[in-house]
This record gives structure tokens, C-alpha cells and sequence, in this order.
């Protein structure tokens, strides 16, 4: 990207808002798509912008899952740039020069001082707060670092699990009103990022940029134990656990201990005498036939679904339609 690019790039990450999750619609919800919310510092310093200025829709005649889809069909209008690069949906063109960085490797904001240089200008600010001596905002369980009291706040639930915001609809509870929207996308079917390597969807282009890396190969997480390395921080997070011995899912009938709650939802099958439907190619168990369905699609290639227009197949009719 020229430098030139930069001179109309306004400042301040802090202000810069994560697309909401989009709109294809999927009809089968898979468990990666709950378990995929990480609670970092730009889900919290976007949760603080939604909640000022979240309203409350008047329409009270409408079923909650008409107004999440109404919600989310205004928010999908203000989307109209795309990154060429990973398919994420911004509102405007200083935003997605913003994003851009993230895959050009530009860093145009540089300290005078060090001549460190940042992609962020709020990380730049932090970092300046380092020479001047002002206050940062410190976590004390953590010693994670914020600009702000209020981020700070909600980071804080983390640590207390405290859950203020439920779903309407099945009642789940979530600390950052950003992963209750996100959550929300399971009722509506809404998963409007696509990979096109495998044709897989995503509620958010953070999901989507995370599994990419599993085409790619590229692997940023690193295990400080052992040095093996991941492409999705839930992995390295669920890896750590064989050092830790620690195993936080507990069977309510035997109280044995799994690392993953999808070992334990497993467990429970087998306990029930409910049936686990397993691949032949990769041993990889499923918990519904038609996953299992679709996943071994992974092996045949098979695209059974062709555009008439332009002879482009899908393995899921549901991309066709796309």
C-alpha cells in the first residue's frame, strides 16, 4: 500500500467498529461457532460503543428473533467495503484502508522518541504513555493494559464471570454485549463469510481469517512449553491444558473431567446410548448424520450443486444460493 494512503486515514482505533456478523444464512449450526468468541480488547472496546449507543426497538409487537433479524438486516446496509484479502465487511473507505494494514504489514505511526513504529494509533498512544509516565489502566489478575477505566471494567468480567447480557431467546449470558450479537447469529442463521477454499461459513471474519490459516499454514500461537505451534489461540488455549492437567468440563452423572466440551458432549452420548456418526477417511466423530454428510465432502470433493448461469459447483446448496 503507498504511504500516501495514510493521509486520510483518520485516527483512533478505539472509535473503529468490528462488522457485525452477516448474513448468509446456514441451517446447520456447528459447535465451533459458539465456542469461537474470545473475549480480547477490541471485542471490549467495541462492546462499550454498542452499548451507549444500543436502542431498544419500539416494536414490541415483533418476536425477538424478528427483531434480531431486523437489527442485523440495518446494520448489514451500512457495509459496502470489502477486503479483497479476507472478505471482511467495512462502513466506509477509512476503515477498510485501516484493516488493509493488517495484511501489508504498514506500521505509519511512529514514536519520535524510539522510532518505534505501530499500525494503530491507539497503540502508538499506549506505548507513548510508557516515555510520558501516564496512567494506564492495569488489570490485576491479568496485567493486561488499557487506555480506559471503562475498557478496563468490562475486561475485569473475565476474571469475575460475570455475565450481564442474555440472550432473549434460549438464555445464554455473556459478559461483552458484542458476543451476545454474535451469539445471536446461531437463532437467526446468519453467516455471511465464506471461505472459498472449502466453501465453509462464518458468523464473523475473525472466524473466518482463524480457519483460513488452516489452508495457509500459517501458525502464529506458540506453546511456551513445548514450542508446538497453532493457527487458532482457542487451540493453543485447549493445548495448554495437557501441561496444566487442567480439565474444566465435568460429567454431571460420573464427574469425569475433559479438557473440551465437545469430549464431554461425546461422553454424555455414549452414556445415553445416543449415536456418534464417525468419518472412514479421518476417524473425526460427529454428533449429527448430516455434518457428517457434509464434512465428508472434504474427501470427495464432490459438488453436487451447479450455478446454470455460470457452471461454478458447490458442495452445499445453501452456497449456491449465495
Amino acid at each position: 500500500m503507498k504511504s500516501a494512503t495514510t493521509e486520510f486515514i483518520k485516527e483512533d482505533r478505539e472509535k473503529m467498529r468490528d462488522p457485525e456478523p452477516c448474513r448468509i444464512k446456514h441451517t446447520e449450526d456447528t459447535q465451533e461457532q459458539t465456542e469461537f468468541i474470545e473475549e480480547n480488547e477490541e471485542n471490549e472496546e467495541l462492546s462499550e460503543v454498542e452499548e451507549k449507543n444500543h436502542v431498544k426497538t419500539e416494536e414490541k409487537h415483533l418476536s425477538c428473533s424478528q427483531t434480531i433479524q431486523k437489527d442485523l438486516k440495518k446494520r448489514r446496509a451500512k457495509k459496502s467495503f470489502t477486503c479483497t484479502q479476507c472478505g471482511k465487511s467495512l462502513t466506509n473507505k477509512t476503515n477498510l484502508e485501516h484493516h488493509m494494514r493488517v495484511h501489508t504489514g504498514e506500521k505509519p505511526f511512529t514514536n519520535d522518541k524510539c522510532g518505534k513504529c505501530f499500525t494503530q494509533s491507539s497503540t502508538l498512544k499506549k506505548h507513548m504513555k510508557i516515555h510520558t509516565g501516564e496512567k494506564l489502566y492495569t488489570c490485576d489478575q491479568c496485567s493486561k493494559t488499557f487506555l480506559r477505566a471503562s475498557v478496563l471494567k468490562k475486561h475485569l468480567r473475565v476474571h469475575t464471570k460475570e455475565k450481564p447480557h442474555s440472550c432473549d431467546l434460549c438464555g445464554k449470558s455473556f459478559s461483552l454485549l458484542h458476543n451476545l450479537k454474535v451469539h445471536q447469529t446461531i437463532h437467526t442463521g446468519v453467516r455471511e463469510y465464506m471461505c472459498f477454499e472449502c466453501e465453509k461459513t462464518f458468523t464473523t471474519a475473525k472466524c473466518l481469517k482463524q480457519h483460513q490459516m488452516i489452508h495457509t499454514g500459517e501458525k502464529p500461537y506458540k506453546c511456551s512449553r513445548c514450542d508446538k505451534r497453532f493457527s487458532v489461540s482457542t487451540n493453543l488455549k485447549t493445548h495448554e491444558r495437557i501441561h496444566t492437567g487442567e480439565k474444566p468440563y465435568t460429567c454431571d452423572q460420573c464427574e469425569k473431567s475433559f479438557t473440551q466440551s465437545s469430549t464431554l458432549k461425546k461422553h454424555m452420548k455414549i452414556r445415553t446410548g445416543e449415536k456418534l456418526y464417525t468419518c472412514d477417511q479421518c476417524s473425526k466423530t460427529f454428533l449429527r448424520a448430516s455434518v457428517l454428510k457434509s464434512h465428508q465432502r472434504v474427501h470427495t470433493k464432490e459438488k453436487p450443486h451447479s450455478c446454470d448461469l455460470c457452471g461454478k459447483s458447490f458442495s452445499l446448496l445453501l452456497n449456491l444460493k449465495v
